[in-house]
């Protein structure tokens, strides 16, 4: 059968639960400070319920958010926590990847919102130049429109070159529509826009949605994969400036079954590396893992 990447789930949401602090616009990033030694659990938990890659909690250190709530100068030792968090996890466990989590400036679902192309770039770079080091893999996560896929491979495509590991692109898509991202273009405008990605996901999307984009992902030809979210849905509160995550809220029936049942769906469709993101957590990454071996895929 086939050779399965299992990605780990979501960590912010992880994080508010295991907490239990109020939600904060700086999401995982506060969680982090305040209860050092919680993602590091939360990563050993995910490496336990059967995934190879941990995902480093940098999704939202970026200058943008961190400037707003006084915390700029904790740039790189925020990074560097998040990487350590991850790497002891890994090393508790014995095997797996790193990858280092780099998400949208400003803010998530937010194409309109996005920097000019130049300003973007040398900001992901940034980030990327922080990661790369320590990193198995670059993750950009969460692209919401074509601006954004090449700020963010402009800039973090060198520092892949130079520690020789590959870029994964995941793009968030409609959730009503599948085939488009959340910016209203269709998936197929990365065509053209992907030199030097060596995967295409897509996350942070409904489950139903990512059943849609997988044929529109697959036809660019590269390993291809999706890891969706939990969520009811992506509320109009959440897209206001600063948002904390009480403004979304789970989708009850989105027990591990269903969610391994959706997986396994994409694994049909072709897919090599599945996942969770937000509300998805280690109880339904343990549940892929056992349906997946199940059907006699092995997990790499």
């Amino acid at each position: 059968m086939t050779a399965i990447t299992l990605l780990d789930g979501g960590m912010g949401q992880e994080l508010v639960h295991r907490s239990g602090d109020n939600p904060h616009p700086l999401w995982a990033t506060k969680v982090m400070l305040d209860h050092p030694g919680l993602v590091q659990a939360i990563h050993a938990d995910y490496f336990t319920a059967g995934a190879t890659v941990a995902t480093a909690n940098t999704y939202a250190i970026h200058h943008d958010r961190l400037a707003k709530h006084g915390l700029d100068d904790r740039f790189r030792d925020l990074h560097a926590a998040a990487l350590a968090a991850a790497e002891a996890a890994r090393a508790a466990h014995g095997s797996g990847r790193i990858a280092g989590s780099i998400g949208p400036l400003v803010a998530s679902y937010r194409p309109d919102a996005h920097p000019p192309h130049d300003q973007a770039a040398a900001l992901y770079a940034e980030v990327a130049e922080l990661l790369a080091p320590r990193c198995d893999l670059l993750l950009g996560e969460t692209i919401a429109s074509i601006a954004h896929a090449r700020a963010l491979i402009a800039g973090a495509r060198p520092a892949a070159e130079a520690h020789a590991i590959p870029l994964w692109l995941s793009v968030t898509v409609d959730d009503r529509d599948g085939s488009r991202l959340r910016s209203g273009e269709p998936i197929a405008d990365l065509n053209g826009q992907l030199d030097g990605v060596a995967a295409l996901l897509a996350n942070c999307s409904a489950p139903e949605a990512m059943d849609q984009a997988m044929p529109h992902l697959a036809a660019h030809g590269l390993p291809c994969g999706a890891y969706a979210n939990g969520f009811q849905q992506i509320t109009a509160d959440f897209l206001k400036d600063s948002p904390t995550v009480d403004a979304l809220s789970a989708r009850p029936e989105m027990t591990p079954a269903r969610y391994a049942d959706f997986a396994m769906g994409w694994v049909a469709q072709g897919a090599t590396l599945i996942g969770g993101c937000c509300e998805v957590g280690p109880a339904h990454i343990a549940e892929i893992a056992r349906r997946l071996r199940a059907a006699g895929h092995t997990i790499a």
